[in-house]
């Protein structure tokens, strides 16, 4: 007689895979988009469209959009005018609110959205002329300083008065899941060698004020990102916090670590925000290579987890950007080297769990085929970001799942619930496990039905917060 069948393969969920895998689209100087200024509206979109697919396709989840470069707005704002990356005027509009785009095309493909805002940066140099009138540099001239751009003052309160009011407002007003800041405080010294703040420090110190100059401009920093840490979360108290310094708090921390110091010249107490949980996920810029001696990354990296007392999520910043400008240390096998790196690191207490490329550019170019390394290794498994749980540690209710066969597909559609933002589709086919995060306000997804013996769905809430697995077998 002929050998028995042999058994069902044994159907086991596997638990969800978390890592964050960020990429920035910077709109500052047309960087990364629009591409540049004159596109019509329907071409911005089809290039916001492209940036976002090839972040679905190499395997991301998340955006990191720069919405206020320099007191402007990529969104119809009564605070501060429209940014001229669109058309290269300052205050005209595009004809359609870019922000309110971004973030419904990021969620149809299962992307967060995180709106990156540029603090104290008011322009160049050569913008003075062309400001448009509702912008905060013309109308509070007396808080602007010239030194290689304009800056607004960090040292003014006016200043942190405008800058958090600008994102409560859009905290308020759109759907982002994070706000997010980079490294931009105090100018850097290539650019300006002396802040002309004097006058505001002399203020400071007739009013009794006694701390040195470097500790006060310390101070207004750490003010403000406290300040800006409890604002966001007074406007909505799922939405993360992220902010993305320079990369080395201080030279000689680690041993051996050479390079600027954040903290004397540009007053960047970036160790300080991190140890004082200011932060829900803290992304430092470790643009350098893994075989770099002054400034090495997998030394850097292990610092930076030891710092991190608050157990906040920790998401360096990789320089994809610099594939091919650096023939040596930037291969295509960089990026790739670092990320696996990082998921090492998720190991430790405290530890990376995901990292952001700069930039989108380096990405929809695929410098040297890194991007198609990643979608094909490393990011070839899904991934959800890892969940928030100080902010919010509760799961949602479990969904109700129902199946239906419909020709060569699956129908799949989930029950209603209040608390997901997201539902996490899974299905096994042949053995192999797929995935798609899809909107809450989505009920039904096709699937073809070929080779699938198993369907799995999970509510997600805002934070990252998972149900109980709901199944379906054929």
């Amino acid at each position: 007689s002929p050998p028995p069948p042999p058994p069902p393969p044994v159907f086991s969920v596997p638990a969800i895979g978390r890592e964050f895998r960020g990429m920035w689209i910077a709109t500052v100087a047309n960087i990364d988009w629009p591409s540049r200024t004159g596109l019509t509206a329907a071409q911005q979109q089809a290039e916001l469209g492209l940036l976002m697919d090839v972040a679905q396709q190499t395997g991301l989840n998340a955006i990191v959009l720069q919405v206020r470069a320099a007191g402007d707005a990529l969104y119809p704002s009564s605070l501060e005018p429209w940014s001229r990356v669109f058309n290269g005027v300052q205050g005209a509009d595009p004809g359609y609110d870019p922000l309110a785009y971004a973030v419904q095309q990021a969620r149809l493909r299962g992307l967060e959205l995180h709106a990156w805002f540029n603090p104290f940066r008011a322009g160049n140099l050569r913008d003075t002329l062309t400001l448009a009138p509702s912008h905060f540099a013309v109308r509070r001239p007396d808080l602007v300083r010239k030194c290689g751009q304009l800056w607004f003052d960090p040292g003014e309160p006016a200043v942190h008065d405008q800058a958090i009011a600008v994102m409560r407002d859009v905290v308020r007003r759109y759907d982002v899941d994070a706000v997010h800041i980079d490294d931009f405080f105090y100018p850097y010294p290539d650019t300006c060698t002396s802040f002309p703040d004097s006058a505001t420090y002399r203020r400071y110190q007739q009013g009794g004020g006694a701390l040195s100059l470097g500790d006060w401009r310390r101070d207004n920093v750490n003010r403000f990102v406290e300040r800006m840490y409890r604002a966001v979360h007074e406007e909505r108290a799922t939405a993360r916090v992220g902010i993305s310094p320079f990369g080395i708090w201080r030279p000689g921390n680690p041993a051996g670590i050479t390079g600027l110091d954040a903290f004397g010249t540009i007053y960047a107490d970036s160790r300080r925000w991190l140890q004082s949980g200011w932060v829900d996920y803290f992304a430092p810029q470790l643009y350098w290579s893994i075989a770099s001696s002054g400034q090495s990354f997998p030394a850097l990296l292990g610092w930076w987890a030891q710092q991190n007392t608050m157990r906040r999520h920790l998401w360096p910043g990789l320089a994809s950007y610099r594939i091919g400008t650096d023939p040596g240390p930037f291969s295509a096998a960089e990026i790739p080297s670092q990320v696996a790196l990082v998921r090492e690191a998720a190991a430790t207490s405290g530890g990376a769990t995901g990292s952001i490329l700069y930039n989108a550019t380096s990405v929809r170019t695929n410098r040297l085929g890194f991007a198609t390394a990643l979608a094909g290794g490393l990011y070839a498994g899904g991934a959800i970001p890892p969940a928030t749980t100080w902010l919010d540690g509760s799961a949602p209710a479990a969904l109700a799942l129902t199946v239906v066969p419909s020709g060569s597909s699956l129908q799949v559609t989930t029950s209603a619930s209040g608390d997901a933002w997201w539902w996490l589709l899974r299905w096994r086919v042949n053995g192999a496990w797929r995935q798609r995060l899809v909107p809450s306000t989505q009920r039904t997804v096709d699937i073809a039905a070929s080779g699938v013996d198993g369907v799995v769905v999970n509510a997600v809430d805002r934070v990252g917060n998972a149900s109980a697995d709901a199944v379906w077998r054929p």
